[in-house]
């Protein structure tokens, strides 16, 4: 026990002393919040011109989280970069011959690093909520509405697994070129062309962020996903721990 809370806060002391990781944290936060108000202010002005099943389908908590697509990023660069510095920088040799018990080491790395993004998730989601729905004026919904608050604390979760999925990758791959090479055409891309073309939408809401997101949705109306809200979460979650133990085989197997 002495020797993994050693571990934990040499691990914080490595992540608060790059400047990078911090700005990325606070960027995934401006950005999700200020995107996810301008998204909510137009949807407010175009919603008259919705037609009935328009209106049916709006989902104004939703639409709050306008701003995760692109907020993600930041997280995924957070993610990367927490595990890929090292690597690129050489110290991960000195850091494995500090902590030769690299299951230690590496979950250690990934806890300190789970608690910053959950920390910063729900902050960001419960801002986005709020400052979205404040945008929507009389279309807006109230935190204490069927499923709002779950959708809320969803999105934080969701954000953070996001960073947990991404430090996964970044542990197999070992180069932050490389994982954000994948990682970025992956989720802006490829999920994105999965999911709207009919030949391969089945396979695209599969996907770890379509799959995610669905627990952030409130109206299911017109949906025609085999699974609901903590479905989508549990099949996300099930990407993470693929990559983490992916990550673990690799940096057990490998050296240095």
């Amino acid at each position: 026990m002495a020797v993994a809370a050693q571990v934990l806060r040499s691990e914080w002391t490595k992540i608060k002393s790059v400047r990078s990781t911090v700005w990325t944290l606070g960027l995934a936060l401006v950005v999700t919040v200020a995107l996810g108000a301008l998204i909510s202010a137009l949807a407010k002005k175009d919603f008259d011109r919705l037609d009935p099943q328009g209106k049916i389908e709006f989902d104004p908590t939703f639409v709050s989280f306008a701003g995760m697509g692109l907020g993600q990023l930041a997280l995924i660069v957070f993610g990367v970069l927490v595990v890929s510095n090292e690597y690129s920088t050489g110290m991960i040799r000195t850091s494995l011959a500090a902590v030769p018990q690299r299951a230690t080491f590496l979950f250690s790395k990934i806890t300190i690093a789970t608690l910053l993004a959950f920390t910063v998730g729900m902050i960001t989601s419960f801002a986005a909520f709020f400052t979205g729905q404040a945008m929507l004026g009389i279309h807006r919904a109230s935190l204490g509405d069927p499923g709002v608050l779950r959708a809320v604390i969803g999105g934080g979760l969701y954000m953070t697994l996001i960073t947990v999925f991404s430090m996964g990758v970044a542990t197999m791959l070992r180069s932050p070129m490389l994982a954000l090479g994948i990682l970025m055409p992956f989720f802006f891309l490829i999920s994105a062309i999965l999911g709207n073309v009919s030949a391969t939408k089945k396979v695209g809401r599969y996907l770890p962020d379509q799959a995610g997101q669905k627990v952030m949705q409130v109206v299911t109306v017109g949906d025609d996903a085999p699974y609901g809200p903590w479905g989508g979460f549990a099949i996300m979650t099930l990407w993470v721990v693929a990559a983490l133990i992916g990550g673990y085989a690799v940096l057990a197997r490998r050296d240095a």
